[in-house]
């Protein structure tokens, strides 16, 4: 980070301040602060395929299946907060990614009636930064993970005013879908513009 214009105490002040700005402090007896860890915030990542039919097989065992609809794979991180929850939903469930009668995609999965089947990704938040093997540091501990999974179900769930299946959390799953179009999105909840 270089900063110009400033004296040296100034730029070491906000480096300090940048470097520092997820982590928690807290005083020992002495005194003296010490780094007690750091926030972590959750993002929530969706890549959305607009479907003819889907379903999900879990150990020879089918665990949800759709018609017309959307297939999500959904994958938390660490990033942002469970608020962010309704906002994807509502993003989701308003994309005009259904065709009219004129063949223009200007209705909505609400507007279409279709369905939603869910299913836990976390190699969304995989990253290749460093070598050709995925690492997943940014992807949310289970512990953390399956609320906002669970909660994102059953908001998608009362939006449309149905039951959302989905997969197994942290399982091996077998995903069938038949892609319309296709017509894939991702909506991330950090990048609301993406």
């Amino acid at each position: 980070m270089r900063i110009s214009g400033l004296g040296n105490v100034s730029r070491r002040f906000l480096r300090i301040i940048y470097l520092l700005r997820f982590a928690v402090f807290v005083r020992n007896s002495d005194g003296r602060l010490r780094s007690f860890g750091a926030i972590y915030y959750y993002i929530m990542r969706a890549v959305i395929q607009r479907v003819s039919r889907a379903s999900v097989v879990v150990n020879d065992a089918t665990m949800g299946e759709i018609d017309a609809g959307v297939l999500i794979f959904l994958g938390v991180g660490k990033a942002d907060s469970a608020k962010d929850v309704e906002w994807l939903v509502g993003r989701i469930t308003k994309l005009r990614i259904f065709e009219d009668e004129a063949g223009r995609m200007n209705r909505s999965l609400i507007d279409a009636g279709g369905d939603a089947l869910v299913i836990s990704q976390f190699t969304l938040f995989g990253s290749l930064k460093k070598g050709n093997r995925p690492s997943f540091n940014r992807t949310a501990l289970p512990e953390q993970a399956v609320p906002l999974y669970e909660e994102f179900v059953r908001e998608l769930s009362t939006v449309l005013g149905k039951p959302v299946p989905t997969g197994c959390f942290g399982e091996h799953m077998d995903i069938e879908a038949h892609n319309d179009g296709p017509v894939t999105l991702v909506v991330d909840t950090k990048e609301r513009d993406f």
